[in-house]
């Protein structure tokens, strides 16, 4: 397929981003960013974390998203008292039979909302990751496979919040996007105030979209051209991160461990995603700077130096890309 014709089969397709966005600005109030990483995790098959205080409309977002699908979707509080069982289901004996039968879980929708899933213990989280990379669950010596499209959408408030573990770096790495949701400006603020002060029933999202829609899009970004000299940027960019202080002296301390391999498949599907969403049938630097950010900021692990000295992630980040050559 050439690029003028993908080109054409894009405009075709994508119409559905907009009627989305459209529809989740009916419930949400100057969090455009958010939703655009929210449909790039959807046009990549990828599962997003969402991080900020409590408030900032995170389960709203991922709530309004469902609404706007045609897609199943289930919810989770996460708890420290939370089972395994509780999300992925159990095995129930019938002593009539004298045999086991499984009894699925909530976990088999479409859309899952894992609310605040940092409170819950190991155990659940073990369980979690199976299905988020395997997009299948285990009940006795049977696996099981989740439902297609199969999407984990997660919020967490910040680690130093009361009651909240420190995810596995194993389970952070299978996020696609790690996205952190800032307070609204002064007049967004107002804007909310206006539209929420109220004690009538919030605005549902309307469906407007369809999972084939989804499906027809996928496909397209897979075709997306990145040209050799942006893959190598890409690559580039991974290697520097495990490696920073080959580009500025100082970051050799900062840094414990980079991105793994999956990080530089990610950045390049979102590079694509983001591509298809501005209607371009090519990745362009820019697409891969924009994204950098939020597929990198939990792959990357710090030393006590940079703790001690506050220094974050997208700090490091934002001097890694500084100094790596654009193309």
């Amino acid at each position: 397929m050439t690029t003028e014709t993908l080109q054409e089969h894009i405009a075709a397709t994508s119409g559905w981003i907009q009627a989305v966005k459209d529809e989740m600005g009916q419930v949400l109030v100057g969090q455009d960013r958010l939703v655009d990483r929210l449909l790039i995790g959807l046009l990549c098959n990828g599962h997003i974390l969402l991080e900020g205080v409590p408030g900032l409309a995170k389960t709203l977002a991922v709530k309004a998203l469902s609404g706007s699908l045609h897609a199943s979707f289930a919810r989770f509080q996460f708890t420290p008292d939370l089972l395994p069982a509780d999300l992925v289901g159990t095995m129930i004996y019938h002593p009539q039979e004298t045999k086991f039968e499984p009894k699925l879980g909530p976990i088999f929708n479409n859309l899952i909302l894992a609310d605040e899933i940092n409170r819950a213990p190991a155990k659940v989280q073990s369980a979690l990751l199976e299905a988020m990379q395997e997009r299948q669950v285990t009940l006795g010596d049977r696996s099981y496979m989740l439902p297609e499209p199969f999407l984990v959408l997660a919020t967490q408030n910040p680690i130093d919040q009361e009651g909240t573990y420190q995810l596995p770096e194993a389970q952070l790495d299978r996020f696609l996007l790690k996205v952190t949701v800032g307070y609204p400006t002064q007049d967004e603020e107002l804007t909310i105030l206006d539209r929420m002060a109220t004690s009538t029933t919030p605005y549902k999202t309307k469906t407007v979209a369809s999972p084939e829609q989804v499906a027809a899009s996928r496909a397209l970004v897979n075709q997306i051209y990145i040209d050799p000299a942006i893959r190598q940027y890409i690559v580039q960019l991974i290697h520097t991160t495990r490696f920073p202080g080959k580009v500025d002296a100082p970051l050799k301390n900062l840094v414990r461990a980079g991105a793994s391999p999956r990080g530089t498949i990610n950045l390049a599907l979102t590079a694509r995603a983001r591509a298809f969403m501005l209607g371009r049938a090519y990745v362009t630097p820019q697409d891969v700077k924009d994204m950098a950010l939020d597929v990198l900021r939990h792959r990357i692990l710090l030393t006590y130096e940079a703790e001690a000295e506050e220094i974050t992630t997208d700090a490091i980040i934002e001097r890694i890309l500084a100094k790596v050559p654009v193309p």
